[in-house]
């Protein structure tokens, strides 16, 4: 799994109650467009098209776990295996999203690259595999 990269909004919302990463619905979404560390929504985004299984506004995240030891928190996610049913892509990011917050609306957290664009071919699983070690993310 590539390396992840932390919006600077994430730090605030986070701090002033807009999260609650072990309850609230999380999603990760597909760009082939870099997104800026300053980003703070997801509409400051370009998506993928919808289609071939992947749904807009991406795919739903799975949180196993959430919870500091040390002064660390650490989010647990179940890997997400995408199968295309057609054409997906391309995409280089994978964006994680808040989906619940209204105010301001699907606030952004983080993404990770993949160093260059994928299009997986139909029937060619895409698997995004989160550290079983790390989690999807962690913060101090």
């Amino acid at each position: 799994m590539p390396a992840f990269n932390k919006f600077h909004s994430f730090v605030a919302a986070r701090n002033n109650g807009v999260h609650n990463l072990g309850s609230h619905t999380l999603k990760v979404m597909f760009t082939n467009v870099a997104p800026v560390v300053s980003n703070t929504v997801r509409a400051n985004l370009t998506e993928i098209a919808a289609g071939g299984g992947y749904p807009a506004g991406g795919l739903p995240v799975v949180v196993t776990a959430s919870g500091q030891i040390g002064g660390v928190y650490k989010l647990e996610v179940d890997d997400i295996v995408l199968t295309p049913t057609g054409p997906i892509g391309p995409f280089r990011y994978v964006v994680l999203y808040n989906d619940t917050p209204t105010s301001p609306a699907d606030p952004l957290i983080g993404w990770w690259d993949y160093g260059s664009s994928i299009t997986p071919g139909v029937g060619e699983p895409f698997t995004i595999d989160f550290s079983a070690v790390n989690g999807a993310l962690q913060d101090s």
